[in-house]
């Protein structure tokens, strides 16, 4: 099952980079990030907090584009070139195929952040930005950010047409980026259906604003612990909700 699992992945990983999307996004963000370095120099004190604020908002940003717009198309194109009907005559099952493609685009994602860090790394590194352990862990949580918004894309893509997945997909992201504030506005609101319908977004969706910590890297704010183990263990165990979602749908889905 693993060897299968593999065998789809790295076939995935192939097939994504050759997207001229996923070059066109890691272009862009390595220009944001360049861009940083202008808009720093426009500062005598915060130079450095400038650059590192836009160099990890475009490592998390093109991140999520990655994981969106190329991995809602994966399913799709299978179905379209109807190589799916060829890969499932074989000895692997619905799930085991969409745990290969899941995995491949996460390795994808994981490898477009490596770039962009050393490159984000050099860049900082060459201004006399400091690099601390809390811009590992601002790394970290971004990586199981994105790891959570593959498994929605995938789960968008199981069902629809890639457009709408990705429609769907997006506004998860944005709402979930805002159910937290969301929530505290809902809290101090007169009206109780309000209140609960705040409370039921920040519990059903995901709460993306727990895997930011660019702010207190690039501030060298303190963080603990709890701060990086507890979004880690939230975001794993919300894309195997998604996932085990996305195969029970998927190994229903009729193709023709």
């Amino acid at each position: 099952m693993i060897a299968r699992i593999w065998t789809i992945a790295t076939n995935t990983v192939r097939e994504a980079i050759r997207s001229k999307l996923l070059y066109v996004l890691l272009g862009f963000a390595i220009l944001v990030i360049l861009s940083g370095i202008v808009a720093g120099s426009l500062s005598y004190v915060e130079s450095a907090r400038i650059l590192q604020d836009v160099g990890l908002a475009a490592i998390r940003l093109s991140g999520v584009a990655i994981a969106i717009f190329v991995g809602v198309s994966l399913i799709h194109a299978e179905v379209d070139r109807r190589t799916v009907y060829t890969i499932l005559a074989k000895p692997i099952s619905r799930a085991e195929f969409l745990l290969g493609k899941f995995f491949g685009l996460v390795m994808t994602t994981w490898l477009q952040v490596t770039v962009l860090v050393v490159f984000f790394a050099m860049v900082s590194l060459l201004t006399g930005a400091p690099i601390t352990l809390t811009h590992g862990a601002a790394i970290l949580l971004i990586c199981v950010e994105l790891t959570l918004m593959v498994a929605i894309a995938t789960f968008f893509s199981a069902f629809t047409t890639p457009m709408l997945a990705s429609f769907f997909s997006v506004g998860v992201w944005v709402v979930g980026c805002l159910t937290r504030n969301l929530r505290d506005l809902g809290a101090v609101s007169d009206v109780e259906s309000v209140r609960l319908t705040t409370v039921w977004l920040h519990r059903v969706l995901p709460d993306l604003a727990s895997f930011n910590l660019s702010i207190e890297a690039a501030h060298g704010l303190p963080i603990s612990a709890f701060d990086v183990w507890l979004p880690l263990v939230y975001g794993v165990g919300y894309a195997a909700i998604v996932l085990l979602g996305a195969m029970a749908i998927f190994e229903r889905r009729d193709f023709r």
